[in-house]
């Protein structure tokens, strides 16, 4: 008895199978990845997938199977099929998914597997009960069983190949699909055409059994149903991976941006500190083993901070770029630029002595100099640097830095010529005395270690004395008296100058308060203002507070800013000086000609005084260009209505000069040194002082109605 198959059923029939297998193939990919707990039921899914593929694909075949006689299905042996099918296929799927997979436990596999689908298609035979039973031709029987086993024994290989290579395109899982679809099919028509029907064959089963009806609706409810849900999970979870790799390349780029942003400056994209540490022991680690020398520069631009202020901070960010740009151009590519901060960049590099490191220095102050060409107008900058070697000058990153920054602040201190200073022993000496220095201010006031001494300040005649300039001096504990140019700057630096400066203006304006109870009303008080007093926010309640306090009046005080600090920022410079200048406080410029002034800003100014810097006052004699800038100072000074006072006058002669020339007011060590207190009340202050005014000639006698 022969049979006839339905191509349509045939052609279904191929395609449950290789679905079902692409199915399972992708339910079983998530076993490498997934923990142990959600890789079970990702096996068992790819399990039931795989094993009702198989059942349903040898189910549909029989149905496209039409014999001349009633067919059906015994229940308990169909379900038996049923579970070889899920069997073989979990098996399979668990092997596939090992880490390591040698030739012969896949071959082991694939027979496994091969023999099961084999007992699923012969069992699912034997469900037909077919009397005479059904026989078999051997060459077709063992045929289906090497399609079986090696078909499988390829779909394993490959599956197994795609975990291993986490490999995920589509035309590998189709192909491993079409394998293990190609094993189920082909082993299911070898199968069938060995089987053999007697021509008077009955099938037992098509009374007691499922008729193909039933088997039909069966197969189709239930492959349908597991299919769908497999293939939604598989979906899903692609879905939900795409995602994650989707999240995983933006953190991965998140934590990329942020490790730029930890390791390089924002503006500029140099190395900040941090990756600046470690190329630094890099170079150092090359050098030792090659026995080098690595030079560490320390670039300084020298108020860089005025751009910022007179043209804004955008310029000064197109100008830290445009110098970058530059500095990087003259290094070489194994070197490193680093920026520290604001204006300070570091340039490390590989040398064979001094001279080189002077030679690159040389040329990055050259590309640093060159005016730089803005919407405002060229814009110049200067630069100091400091170099340190290794290894004469540190063994590491701290101590280079740390020497190149002592060597780059001796050089702008003492102005040295080049741009570029070599770290000395000589210069740390020197900065640790600074350190100490700065270690000691900070207890200055508690300890009440700061005292004031007062130069007298007197007619341009030379008498009478008119009030004096108080000037700061430290009795230190252990290094003596010491002059304000040792400590100042410190206290610039530190931000103490701001206290200290409050405490000479009450200490002056005390002093003063005696002055004018003993008898010396006329007299008034000069008090120096440092750049970083002259803008700290207190400063005219400080004022005010310390006239009040001591019941001076306001016009006896002389607040002396420098040319430099009043110019810095006008509109800022004239809003504090007109405050001071509303309270009655005369306002003096000191160390005028000096800086760099703008006419037009300075008759802006409110000003009362300018102080000729004692300079021009040291080589005055007749025909000199410093005779011609006083001449010039004072004429400006008497355009502008404001009283001229000469520092630094140490000679007879140079009092005459400045007498001839309508100098208002003089002081310097001509008439006498700055005095202490007791000093200055003793010389200038007579026992008959404090009951009556001194006799005053009539200079003094017009200044005195002036004020």
């Amino acid at each position: 008895m022969t049979g006839t198959y339905n191509p349509l059923f045939v052609a279904i029939s191929l395609l449950v199978a290789i679905a079902a297998s692409y199915t399972a193939l992708n339910m079983a990919s998530r076993l490498a990845t997934a923990n142990r707990r959600d890789a079970r039921w990702w096996l068992a899914g790819g399990t039931l997938a795989m094993g009702l593929g198989i059942w349903s694909m040898h189910f549909i075949g029989m149905l496209a199977l039409h014999l001349p006689i009633a067919t059906g299905h015994d229940i308990g042996l169909t379900v038996l099929s049923l579970l070889a099918a899920l069997a073989a296929s979990g098996f399979a799927l668990w092997l596939s998914a090992r880490p390591h997979l040698s030739w012969p436990v896949l071959l082991l596999g694939g027979l496994v597997m091969g023999s099961g689908i084999a007992a699923m298609h012969y069992l699912g035979m034997a469900a037909m009960r077919m009397q005479p039973g059904i026989s078999y031709d051997p060459l077709w029987l063992v045929a289906s069983l090497l399609i079986a086993m090696g078909a499988a024994t390829a779909a394993l290989w490959l599956t197994h190949h795609l975990h291993r290579q986490q490999a995920h395109g589509l035309h590998w899982r189709m192909l491993a699909a079409l394998l293990m679809g190609c094993a189920i099919i082909g082993m299911h028509y070898s199968g069938m055409a060995a089987a053999q029907f007697a021509p008077d064959s009955l099938c037992l089963a098509a009374g007691s059994g499922m008729d193909n009806r039933t088997l039909a609706a069966m197969i189709i409810a239930t492959t349908a149903s597991v299919m769908a849900t497999a293939l939604l999970a598989v979906l899903f979870d692609r879905q939900m991976q795409l995602r994650t790799e989707i999240l995983d390349a933006r953190l991965a780029s998140a934590r990329h941006r942020l490790q730029q942003a930890s390791l390089h400056d924002p503006l500029t994209g140099l190395p900040n500190r941090s990756l600046l540490t470690d190329r630094i022991g890099q170079a150092i680690a090359k050098a030792a083993r090659q026995r080098q020398l690595i030079a560490v520069q320390l670039v300084n631009l020298d108020d860089f901070r005025l751009i910022n202020e007179l043209h804004g901070h955008a310029c000064g960010d197109q100008v830290l770029l445009e110098l970058t740009r530059r500095m990087s151009a003259t290094l070489r590519a194994d070197d490193t630029l680093a920026r520290l901060g604001g204006d300070e960049f570091v340039v490390v590099s590989a040398v064979n002595g001094p001279g080189e490191a002077a030679l690159l220095a040389g040329r990055l102050l050259a590309a640093i100099t060159a005016p730089a060409q803005r919407e405002q107008g060229p814009v110049s900058v200067q630069a100091s640097i400091g170099i340190a070697l290794y290894p004469q000058d540190g063994q590491d990153e701290r101590a280079l830095i740390s020497h190149a920054n002592t060597a780059m602040e001796h050089g702008r201190q003492h102005r040295l010529q080049g741009g570029h200073t070599f770290f000395t022993s000589a210069m740390q000496a020197a900065a640790d005395r600074q350190l100490r220095l700065l270690q000691d201010l900070r207890g200055v006031l508690q300890r009440d270690e700061l005292v004031l001494h007062y130069q007298p300040k007197l007619m341009a005649a030379g008498k009478p004395v008119i009030g004096a300039e108080a000037l700061l001096r430290w009795q230190h504990p252990l290094l003596g008296l010491l002059m304000p140019d040792s400590f100042i700057p410190l206290a610039e630096r530190s931000g103490l100058i701001v206290p200290i400066g409050d405490w000479v203006l009450d200490q002056a304006c005390a002093q003063l308060h005696q002055w004018h109870q003993a008898g010396h009303r006329q007299w008034s008080m000069a008090v120096n203002l440092s750049a970083v007093q002259f803008n700290a926010p207190g400063l005219v309640h400080s004022v005010a507070s310390a006239l009040q306090r001591h019941h001076i009046p306001a016009d006896r005080l002389t607040l002396e800013v420098t040319e430099s600090t009043a110019m810095r920022d006008v509109e800022a410079s004239l809003k504090i000086l007109g405050e001071l200048s509303a309270m009655g406080v005369h306002i003096a410029i000191d160390d005028f000609g000096t800086g760099y002034s703008s006419l037009l800003y300075l008759k802006r100014l409110p000003a009362t005084e300018l102080k000729i810097d004692r300079a021009f006052v040291r080589d005055l004699h007749a025909g000199s260009e410093d005779a011609a800038i006083v001449a010039s100072i004072i004429a400006l000074g008497r355009t502008l209505q404001m009283r001229i006072v000469a520092e630094g006058v140490e000679t007879a002669a140079q009092q005459g000069w400045l007498d001839a020339m309508g100098c208002d007011q003089l002081q310097g060590y001509h008439f006498d040194r700055p005095l202490d207190a007791a000093s200055f009340n003793k010389a200038y202050c007579g026992p008959a002082a404090s009951l009556q005014e001194p006799a005053c000639t009539e200079a003094a006698i017009k200044y005195c109605a002036a004020q």
